[in-house]
């Protein structure tokens, strides 16, 4: 193991240097592992951690190349790692959204424009009240939506990745708590009111209130099983 880290640590340090760029093409094993003075095993091995986590992109019969290292190519990765923890961490992974959520709040507050606020109001009228799954998507597809006017595109692609793992809880919770798809419209509403008048504490404070909702549920529950 600790040949590989000193393979994936010379990588990196091509990278951080700009030797390699976004879109490079690694020069072949048997010439980058002599240059770096690594075995070709520990180097391999490097490489594949590295595609795994969408640093590199191995191309069969092409070579392996630097992705383009942006936000995006990072969200699989990201969200494999946190699916995979156990269901213990849920109240953990659920404290990190809330953190996450009420900065993109804040922000998106600043920057928000009239086709985002339509986008907005668009996702709350076709929620369909009587349908958890519609509920759910909506939901989804409203964070994302103010994530997107963040500006930083890290910490939308963050957001993503941890949301995965709140997915099962979110159902959950409409399913099983009185009033919940009420209550969740009741509160997008009120994050959306917030985002019109461009106040970024007001909207931070409403998304808050909003995604304590599933924290509060989920300690008082258990959540899902």
């Amino acid at each position: 193991m600790a040949l590989t880290d000193d393979a994936l640590a010379k990588i990196k340090d091509l990278i951080v240097t700009g030797e390699l760029k976004p879109g490079d093409r690694l020069p072949p094993e048997a010439e980058l592992s002599e240059r770096l003075g690594l075995s070709r095993n520990s180097l391999r091995e490097a490489v594949k951690a590295l595609d795994f986590i969408n640093v590199l992109d191995v191309r069969r019969g092409s070579g392996t190349y630097v992705t383009s290292l942006s936000a995006a190519d990072l969200t699989d990765a990201i969200g494999f790692l946190v699916e995979v923890h156990s269901s213990g961490s849920l109240a953990q992974i659920l404290d990190v959204r809330r953190v996450f959520e009420a900065e993109t709040a804040y922000r998106a507050a600043q920057r928000i424009d009239a086709a985002g606020l339509a986008e907005l109001q668009r996702l709350i009228d076709e929620t369909d009240p009587q349908s958890i799954e519609s509920l759910v998507d909506k939901d989804f597809e409203f964070h994302g939506t103010i994530a997107g006017y963040a500006d930083n595109d890290y910490l939308a692609a963050l957001l993503q990745a941890v949301s995965v793992k709140t997915s099962r809880a979110r159902t959950w919770r409409g399913l099983t708590q009185d009033g919940a798809v009420e209550q969740t419209l009741q509160e997008h509403q009120a994050i959306l009111d917030a985002l019109a008048a461009g106040d970024p504490q007001r909207a931070q404070a409403a998304m808050i209130v909003h995604v304590s909702g599933v924290q509060d549920w989920a300690a008082e529950t258990g959540g899902p099983e």
